[in-house]
């Protein structure tokens, strides 16, 4: 299994729940103060990136604290 992570980058308050939460995959932007998901792709201000299930608690974590409500998981069944 795979999880998805989307995250609504624009709504982002630049709080950093999210980096203290899963600091591998979160970092706050030098440029704007908003937070930078690693490894996503961006398609109309969306982004997204699958990455392996053993990232799963953490970035509950991330999503739970996050205060504007902007990070959604999904967990990706093979097919």
């Amino acid at each position: 299994m795979k999880l998805q992570i989307i995250f609504h980058r624009a709504k982002c308050i630049g709080c950093n729940a999210c980096v203290e939460a899963a600091p591998e995959r979160w970092r706050i932007s030098r440029k704007d103060g908003k937070s930078n998901l690693i490894g996503a792709k961006e398609k109309k201000g969306i982004y997204q990136v699958v990455v392996s299930i053993d990232e799963q608690e953490e970035n509950i974590k991330a999503s739970s604290n996050c205060p504007v409500r902007i990070i959604k998981l999904n967990v990706l069944k093979k097919k």
